[in-house]
């Protein structure tokens, strides 16, 4: 009976250990599978591609602000600070400057990132940019860049492109520190960062290029690591040249607006 009582208990203990070190061997494999799932989290690889959706709106060459003369009523080719003033404003615009002698009027800039019947005709485009080497930084690049040649607008007046446009861009990015943007190309550029100017290339113009290294505009824009901001993208084609168009950036886009 004695013998028969110890090989019970005996065997409920033998049970409790099996038990035991299967818990165990369950809480180990909870812990390690959460650290792999932890580890590929946060080495999943950063997109080889950011599609950008844009506004494009196609001129007429008879706008008074297109296809000047040089030299006549006060047009001359060259940078034009005084286009644009160092913030948007309530529609995400940019805002008229006086002292301009590359464009004419306030009414008439105004058109030209707006819907005017009779005056342009929008359509909505998209450029995508590529990380070729893995390194974060995303490259759009075209040396013969007039994506409104061949779409329904206005004449191109027997040209071999339509020349005459505008490119509106509006996104949201995520302000982690170091983030530069690079825009090489002629004619007008504004980029604006949180609403404030942070490139200004405006006039009639070769090819030029300007960039920003986010971090120290950081503290004049109001920007702060871990933050997401507003992105605003402002370019214009007005004369009849051969047009470049390079962008190259390390920001992270994490929303995009037509």
């Amino acid at each position: 009976m004695r013998l028969f009582l110890y090989e019970k208990c005996f065997l409920i203990i033998k049970n409790c250990l099996k038990a035991l070190l299967y818990l165990q061997l369950l809480f180990l494999t909870i812990i390690f599978t959460g650290i792999i799932s932890s580890e590929k989290a946060y080495t999943t690889p950063a997109p080889t591609s950011v599609y950008l959706s844009v506004i494009l709106r196609d001129f007429s060459d008879v706008h008074p602000d297109f296809e000047r003369t040089n030299g006549v009523n006060g047009f001359a080719y060259g940078l034009d600070p005084n286009i644009t003033l160092n913030s948007l404003d309530s529609n995400k615009k940019p805002q008229y400057k006086s002292g301009s002698y590359s464009t004419t009027t306030k009414a008439n800039f105004d058109q030209w990132y707006n819907n005017v019947s009779g005056v342009n005709k929008s359509v909505n485009y998209g450029i995508t940019l590529t990380d070729t080497d893995g390194n974060g930084s995303y490259t759009y690049y075209n040396s013969n860049f007039f994506p409104l040649d061949g779409m329904a607008g206005f004449n191109d007046r027997g040209r071999s492109h339509n020349y005459h446009f505008t490119y509106e861009l509006h996104g949201i990015f995520g302000y982690k520190g170091g983030e530069t943007f690079e825009f090489k190309g002629d004619d007008d550029v504004w980029v604006y960062i949180n609403g404030k100017k942070v490139i200004d290339i405006g006039g009639v113009h070769n090819e030029i290029t300007r960039s920003v290294n986010l971090d120290t505009v950081a503290s004049n824009i109001g920007l702060v690591p871990g933050n997401n901001y507003d992105f605003d993208f402002f370019f214009a084609e007005r004369h009849t040249t051969k047009f470049n168009f390079k962008i190259q950036t390390t920001l992270d886009f994490i929303q995009y607006a037509d």
